[in-house]
């Protein structure tokens, strides 16, 4: 029997999440992680639609008076979990009209089809819909390659500065969580050229879950004992994610970043024998020499017309496509 129902709690979520057949689900689709942001100040609503054992769920949380994805700055991906049912999400997107006059959601991925099951979803349920690209995610597809076999398919100049360089730092690569080893990631993190962290409490909470699970990967460069550079890598079903990498600016002339990202890649392909390496979002030059595919991330913003409070962004969006030459869907 089909129903739909909305909670301001993930818990509602607890031990239903399974891995999916049809979604490729990872560490940002796991109850624990939406636990961390709903500690983290955020107020979830999660839209629930079932029909016997086909169950969709949007985790979203409330922005003033819309609604948004559940998500923040680590998220690689967000997207919709258990199912891309059409006629579910098509329910969960009508039911959500009660609930606000705006929905905003990214960053969303299309390699699984979630972006193209949520436009439809939304634009079937009578909601106006813009879809934009909004961000980058470089990746690396293994191929059963080894690194050595990788290696020697990188630009001339990245391998001649790890055979440089390599010698001038000690490197040390954990697959546990140590206090420590966190510790110096975190000054490192301070003193880098990397902007200030959005949630260093959050992040090192989801770094001890991962760790306690045996995915994590953390790796520290140390030049005449002091840390230079660390990275956070985690590991799960075949893909490495990498989460945060910095440098100590008065000492990129050791290129210890190059180093540790070698040593890094270097484990995760000879020792876990990962299938994909996921460098996140952010279109950074250097990711291009690193990885072979730019697969996209969409912001999907939905407008409810038959309400009031959407009409003015809904005007402003009709006028921006009609200057564009476009035409409004």
């Amino acid at each position: 029997m089909l129903s739909v129902s909305y909670h301001d709690t993930v818990n509602v979520l607890q031990g239903t999440i399974e891995k999916s057949r049809d979604l490729n689900q990872g560490p940002f689709d796991r109850v624990e992680w939406l636990e961390l942001l709903a500690k983290s100040g955020a107020e979830p609503l999660i839209a629930v639609a079932e029909d016997g054992d086909t169950k969709v769920a949007l985790p979203l949380m409330r922005d003033n008076d819309r609604l948004e994805a559940l998500a923040n700055w680590y998220n690689f991906t967000w997207r919709p979990l258990h199912s891309h049912d059409p006629a579910l999400l098509e329910t969960v997107a009508r039911g959500l009209r009660s609930q606000t006059h705006r929905i905003v959601m990214s960053p969303v991925p299309d390699d699984d089809g979630s972006a193209a099951a949520i436009e439809t979803a939304f634009r079937g349920a009578g909601w106006n819909v813009l879809r934009e690209h909004c961000d980058h995610n470089h990746v690396l597809e293994v191929k059963g390659r080894s690194f050595a076999d990788y290696w020697a398919e990188r630009p001339g100049r990245m391998r001649t500065t790890l055979k440089r360089k390599a010698k001038k730092v000690d490197v040390e690569l954990l697959t546990r969580f140590g206090a420590d080893a966190w510790a110096e990631y975190e000054a490192v993190y301070e003193d880098s050229w990397k902007p200030e962290e959005g949630d260093p409490a959050l992040l090192r909470t989801f770094a001890e879950q991962e760790g306690a699970a045996g995915r994590i990967r953390l790796a520290i460069a140390r030049h005449e004992g002091k840390a230079v550079a660390a990275q956070f890598w985690t590991v799960e079903d075949g893909i490495a994610y990498i989460h945060k990498l910095s440098h100590l600016e008065e000492h990129k002339a050791l290129s210890a970043g190059t180093t540790l990202s070698a040593a890094l890649f270097e484990h995760v392909m000879d020792q876990d024998k990962v299938g994909l390496i996921d460098f996140g979002t952010g279109n950074d030059p250097y990711k291009r020499d690193w990885m072979e595919e730019d697969r996209p991330r969409f912001r999907i913003d939905c407008l409810d017309p038959r309400q009031p409070k959407a009409w003015p962004s809904l005007a402003k969006r009709i006028v921006t496509r009609l200057a564009r030459g476009g035409t409004e869907s």
